[in-house]
């Protein structure tokens, strides 16, 4: 399960205003690390204009292999890998 809510906060904060993070107080996994890793990517990669949360987590793990390494190997870090 805290693999799943990794997904879900980060999945949130690509989705969100760049300002969520500023506001919204992040759990354990997903790290500053986690997120200079990997949101340009998941922006690049999932998130459009009409993208929703689930929509979001989904396209993170279905191209796991499409984000970038240091993305990869952060996601890998706190146990999210690619299908």
């Amino acid at each position: 399960m805290r693999v799943f809510s990794a997904v879900f906060v980060f999945a949130t904060l690509c989705a969100g205003p760049i300002g969520a993070a500023d506001v919204l107080k992040l759990p354990p996994e997903v790290t500053p690390e986690l997120r200079a890793a990997c949101e340009s990517d998941v922006r690049r990669l999932c998130v459009s204009k009409n993208s929703t949360i689930a929509n979001v987590k989904r396209c993170v793990a279905k191209k796991f292999f499409k984000l970038g390494r240091r993305c990869q190997m952060e996601l890998a870090a706190v146990g999210i890998t690619g299908l």
